[in-house]
């Protein structure tokens, strides 16, 4: 399994405008159908000026990533570019899923 990463560092002065575009953004990216889920998660560290959040998509399979790339990203990353280019910056990563673990306390 892949999961895609974007991570973005989002300027203290616009966190409530951005983050409610977040939560608009990506059920959009979902929509494409090319992601199973997806998670935002705050990264926690201390900093007076910047909040730092990161977004994980799963995708369903490596070729639905890529068609993601050829097909959908660059139309959707276009929107959060022109709200908050000098404001924000993000950097994506993907992320090779090796094995998962679980534990049940019955």
């Amino acid at each position: 399994m892949i999961i895609y990463n974007v991570t973005v560092n989002v300027d203290k002065t616009i966190n409530t405008e951005w983050l409610n575009w977040i939560k608009e953004h990506i059920p959009q990216v979902l929509a494409t159908g090319k992601f199973k889920e997806a998670k935002l998660t705050k990264v926690l560290v201390d900093d007076e000026e910047t909040d730092t959040y990161s977004i994980q998509y799963r995708a369903h399979s490596r070729e639905a990533l890529n068609a993601y790339y050829a097909e959908d990203a660059e139309r959707l990353r276009q929107d959060g570019l022109q709200r908050f280019a000098d404001k924000s910056l993000a950097f994506r990563t993907e992320l090779e899923v090796i094995d998962e673990y679980s534990v049940n306390f019955s």
